[in-house]
């Protein structure tokens, strides 16, 4: 894979660093970090004309899936810690897309709903993942194998946190 400006080659082989452990090339945390950041820049322009960045797309995402869910609820779904979510509802909420309200059976817990404009929404955003398909020039089929993978990679890893921690 050759490599630009915005996107360093990931896979390639320099003489002598095929058999060395710490070959950048080799690293699967710097082939991750690359094709997300590859992959979110090809989400930008697609997702900037709804109002929304990449993080604000995902907390719709779960809600249009599932509402209304707990802010606990929403972390959990989302893999994201309390003090990086909770910017993420307060312009989602300013912006009319949703709104917070404490539930009546815990006064310490917020429930989260989308309002009929963040619903609205959804229509529109039904056209994110073929433009995102589109652009990125990879078949469908390849994209969900990914998609696998990386669910199966995400697991291990969850896994091996929790034993770590023990």
């Amino acid at each position: 894979m050759s490599s630009t400006p915005d996107q360093p080659a990931v896979t390639g082989s320099t003489p002598g660093r095929e058999q060395d452990p710490l070959a950048l090339e080799r690293q699967v945390c710097f082939a991750l970090v690359v094709a997300a950041r590859s992959v979110l820049s090809v989400y930008r322009p697609v997702l900037e004309p709804m109002g929304l960045t990449h993080p604000q797309y995902l907390v719709m995402l779960a809600l249009w899936g599932r509402e209304p869910l707990s802010v606990r609820e929403l972390s959990e779904t989302l893999a994201l810690d309390a003090p990086t979510l909770s910017p993420l509802l307060k312009r989602l909420e300013a912006a009319g897309l949703l709104q917070r309200n404490r539930l009546p059976e815990d006064q310490r817990s917020l429930a989260v709903a989308l309002t009929e404009q963040g619903r609205a929404l959804r229509a529109r955003a039904e056209q994110v993942p073929a433009q995102v398909v589109q652009r990125l020039g990879v078949d469908v089929s390849e994209l969900e194998v990914l998609r696998d993978g990386l669910s199966r990679v995400i697991a291990a890893a969850g896994a091996a946190g929790r034993e770590g921690a023990a």
